[in-house]
C-alpha cells in the first residue's frame, strides 16, 4: 500500500482533533474563566531510504539522507492561560484575579481535608444559608489558611485587593482574621481541567514533592489584585478560532484527496492485470 494514503488517514485524524479544540472553545466564548486551548502537530518518524555519507577530502563529495515522512500526529494541545476581559458586574461576591493567581476551592470547609484543592479563575461566588462564601456548584471558597469563609448572621463584608475579608458584626465591631488564598502555579499549562471551571494540580504543574501553598508569602509572589464587583470572561478570541477553523477544514480536504488520489493510483496498478 502506498505510505501517502496513510499520511493522509493521520492529517485526518490530527484535524479532527484540531476541530474538537476549536469547538469547544467556541462553545465557551461566555463561559466566566474559561482558558482556550490550541493544538499543535508533529511529523511522525521518517523513514529512510538510503543513509548520509560524508565527504572524502580531495576525493569525493558528501550526500544528504533521503528521507520520507510518515505523516504527522497530535504534538499537544495546550492551554492558554491568557487573561480574559473584565466584566463589571457591582456585585460584592463578584471577583476577579488582576494578575496569575487561581482561586483555591474545597469540597469541604477545611480544604486540607482532602488534599491539595481545586483551582479556578471564575470569581461568581456566592454566600449560602451557612454564610460560607461558595462557588455556583457549593464548593467552599479557601483562605490562606487552607479553611472555608464563613460571614456570621447579621454580619457585613468586603475585600480588598490584598484578598484580606473585612468582617463587620452587628455592633459595629471590624474583624480581618481571614484573607482570600491566591495560589501561584509554576506550570499553570500543567493543570488539568476538571469541569465546572476547575484546574486540578498535574504531576507537570509543580516541582516533585511541592504542593500549592496557601498562604501569600515569596512563593505566591506575582498572584496579583482582587477586583470585587468584576468577572474575568473567557479567553477565547472568535476571529482567531473562526481562521483556525477554515484552516482545520481546508487541511482536512486536502488530506482526503490525497487519500482519493492514492486510491486512483493502487486502481491503475489494479487495472494493469487485463
Amino acid at each position: 500500500m502506498l505510505r501517502s494514503m496513510y499520511s493522509g488517514v493521520s492529517g485526518m485524524k490530527g484535524f479532527q482533533t484540531k476541530l474538537d479544540v476549536i469547538g469547544n472553545n467556541i462553545a465557551n466564548v461566555n463561559t466566566v474563566g474559561f482558558k482556550s486551548s490550541r493544538v499543535m502537530f508533529k511529523d511522525i518518524l521518517s523513514q529512510s531510504a538510503s543513509s548520509a555519507t560524508a565527504p572524502v577530502d580531495q576525493t569525493s563529495g558528501g550526500s544528504n539522507a533521503k528521507q520520507i515522512g510518515l505523516g504527522v500526529s497530535i504534538g499537544s494541545i495546550d492551554t492558554m492561560h491568557l487573561p480574559g476581559s473584565a466584566m463589571t458586574t457591582n456585585n460584592p461576591t463578584d471577583m476577579r484575579i488582576d494578575g496569575d493567581g487561581f482561586f483555591a476551592v474545597g469540597l469541604t470547609p477545611d480544604g486540607t481535608a482532602v488534599g491539595d484543592a481545586f483551582l479556578t479563575r471564575a470569581g461568581d461566588f456566592h454566600v449560602d444559608g451557612q454564610g460560607s462564601l461558595v462557588t455556583s456548584d457549593g464548593m467552599y471558597v479557601l483562605n490562606t489558611e487552607g479553611a472555608a469563609i464563613t460571614i456570621p448572621t447579621g454580619s457585613t463584608f468586603g475585600i480588598g485587593s490584598n484578598g484580606v475579608v473585612s468582617i463587620k458584626s452587628a455592633d459595629g465591631e471590624v474583624s480581618t482574621d481571614n484573607t482570600l488564598a491566591r495560589v501561584v502555579v509554576r506550570n499553570p499549562e500543567g493543570l488539568e481541567k476538571a469541569g465546572g471551571n476547575l484546574y486540578r494540580v498535574g504531576l507537570n504543574a509543580m516541582p516533585a514533592g511541592e504542593t500549592i501553598a496557601f498562604e501569600a508569602g515569596d512563593g505566591n509572589a506575582g498572584a496579583g489584585a482582587i477586583v470585587t464587583g468584576q468577572l474575568e470572561m473567557s479567553n477565547v478570541d472568535l476571529t482567531s478560532e473562526f481562521t483556525e477553523m477554515i484552516t482545520a477544514q481546508r487541511g482536512f480536504q486536502a488530506n482526503s484527496r490525497i487519500i482519493t488520489t492514492s486510491d486512483e493510483m493502487l486502481q491503475e496498478v489494479v487495472n494493469l492485470k487485463r
